[in-house]
């Protein structure tokens, strides 16, 4: 990797898997290389994938097949901003229907664990407001929701 800062994230096996749903649900996303074990070590084999190099939108990643000793966890996130319902439904509806679970205020959870928040740039402007009322009706509202709907939020914005 040529990039001085990653991300690495611990998978149990399925490094290469994670990457390449990636690679093919977020633009600006890619798989670089698979690294195979140039001998055993305590959760595989000798040739199995030890380490993927992938990027998400731009961001550079490497998945480390690290065995069952770790789990992700919401303290991380990739937070994506989205430019309208559809990009919104779009990669909320591709992480959930290969097997994520939903979860409160945009955030979503993907099979592997790896925490995402969609997050519409409206509802960042919204709850950001100068207008502290329509932000709080904003705020309110996203914490009814799980996948965020743009047309609730602007609703509440307008009161």
């Amino acid at each position: 990797m040529s990039a001085k800062n990653t991300i690495c994230l611990w998978f149990n096996g399925d490094a290469e898997d994670a990457a390449r749903f990636y690679a093919g649900t977020f633009p600006n996303s890619s798989v670089e290389a698979v690294h195979r074990a140039p001998g055993d070590f305590p959760a595989g084999k000798e040739g199995d994938v030890l380490t993927v190099e992938f990027s998400v939108m731009g961001i550079p990643c490497l998945g480390l097949n690290g065995g069952p000793a770790f789990k992700h966890d919401e303290a991380f996130s990739f937070q994506v901003a989205t430019t309208d319902q559809a990009e919104t439904d779009q990669y909320w509806n591709a992480i959930i229907n290969n097997g994520g679970q939903e979860s409160d205020c945009g955030w979503c959870k993907d099979k592997w664990g790896i925490s995402w928040q969609i997050t519409p740039v409206a509802l960042t402007q919204a709850i950001t407001s100068p207008d502290r009322a329509a932000a709080k009706r904003a705020f309110d509202a996203m914490m009814t929701m799980q996948k965020i709907d743009m047309a609730t939020i602007e609703q509440a914005c307008r009161g």
